[in-house]
């Protein structure tokens, strides 16, 4: 798919070809055989139909001449077109570039990464951000508009502009796990595709720590799934979670990625950061057993990096465990004017007066969460929580 927009700079054709040679795929290869490499079959194939799709056309002689002189290059396209090889990864990182191109709009970028990179329909993209099909459909046919009449061109940015349009498709990978992470098949399909993307990154740019960092970050967090929620699929806080059954196999993959991205020898940046308090939790037998006084070092430093009221309420709680409740309850003083919107503010307070025994505030607290509660699921955790402390 890549590869066909960057030759033929039409994606609506580069789609319709490669559609085309995966329905001739299954057609031919159940009675023919699979071929030794697939990937370069159904590239090759996409690519003849292209070509023909452009000589009917007869007004894209440029790129028709282009594109015959490359059939020509790739007779035997095995080796180049191999999926993990140079010129295929090229190609979908140029597509990653221009999918989160910063002269589109955030929601475009999201809608067509997980569109073309991540091969998600889009039916299943608007059921994931619960807006309409036809809406989606929108979305996706501007962003597209927009790529055509800015002449946004399918390439990797110079050098010099390199960490500035990276920063843009790390983002977008990381919202796209944000928004996957409440749970439920169509959440779950978002988390499980942006660590597919988050590993396609950090593979076609191995030397960018971040990319890495942020990888370990999403493994460590998407490890933690299928303990979120109990049977009853009430919401289980980190500290009451059975680490049994956390994905071990996951959490060893995210601490390798942190190793990578360790081994730069650059500063840590913010994604690497919360990959680093995130191994600490992964990796405690439990939460009292969790390196606090390395916690809050962690957010203090990606406070320094990013100063933000959400990460200062992190380290308040943070800080409630390393020293005393007491102690997060005076830093999140410190920041909850900033956060006044801020739905889970009241949550934590409550649970800070919680274990600093002051149940009677805890209550107050507690109700006061509940009313700025963001989900069903947190009002029911949150009502449990009242139910402890009144019997």
């Amino acid at each position: 798919m890549a590869s066909l927009i960057r030759i033929t700079d039409d994606w609506d054709l580069a789609e319709d070809c490669v559609q085309d040679a995966v329905e001739r795929a299954l057609v031919r290869w159940p009675g023919d055989g699979t071929p030794d490499n697939p990937a370069a079959w159904l590239t090759t194939t996409a690519h003849r139909r292209a070509l023909d799709v452009l000589r009917r056309r007869r007004t894209e002689a440029g790129k028709l001449a282009e594109l015959a002189e490359r059939a020509e290059r790739t007779a035997e396209p095995a080796a180049e077109l191999d999926p993990y090889g140079s010129a295929y990864g090229d190609d979908r990182l140029r597509l990653l570039f221009t999918c989160c191109h910063p002269a589109l709009p955030l929601a475009g970028r999201v809608a067509l990464t997980l569109k073309t990179v991540g091969g998600l329909s889009v039916r299943e993209i608007a059921r994931a951000f619960l807006v309409s099909e036809a809406t989606m459909g929108q979305r996706l046919l501007r962003a597209r508009n927009k790529i055509a009449h800015a002449r946004i061109r399918l390439v990797v940015p110079e050098p010099d502009r390199l960490a500035d349009r990276t920063a843009a498709v790390l983002a977008v990978v990381y919202l796209i796990f944000n928004s996957g992470y409440g749970g439920g098949p169509e959440a779950d399909r978002l988390a499980e595709e942006s660590v597919r993307l988050a590993r396609l990154v950090a593979r076609l740019l191995p030397e960018l720590d971040e990319a890495h960092g942020l990888l370990a970050l999403l493994l460590f967090q998407h490890a933690r799934r299928a303990a979120r929620t109990d049977p009853a699929g009430m919401l289980v806080p980190m500290a009451e979670q059975d680490r049994n059954g956390w994905d071990s196999a996951m959490i060893a993959e995210g601490l390798a990625s942190l190793a990578t991205a360790r081994g730069t020898g650059r500063p840590a940046g913010p994604y690497r950061l919360q990959a680093e308090i995130a191994a600490l939790h992964a990796t405690a037998p439990s939460a009292d057993a969790t390196d606090w006084a390395g916690v809050v070092a962690a957010y203090d430093h990606l406070l320094r990096l990013q100063p933000s009221p959400v990460i200062a309420l992190n380290r308040a709680v943070a800080l409630g465990y390393r020293d005393a409740p007491e102690a997060g309850l005076a830093a999140l003083a410190e920041v909850a004017d900033q956060l006044t919107d801020y739905h889970l503010v009241p949550a934590v307070r409550a649970g800070l007066l919680r274990l600093a025994g002051r149940d009677d505030e805890a209550l107050a607290a507690y109700h006061q969460a509940i009313e700025a509660a963001g989900s069903p699921a947190e009002r029911r955790l949150l009502q449990r929580r009242i139910d402890e402390l009144t019997g």
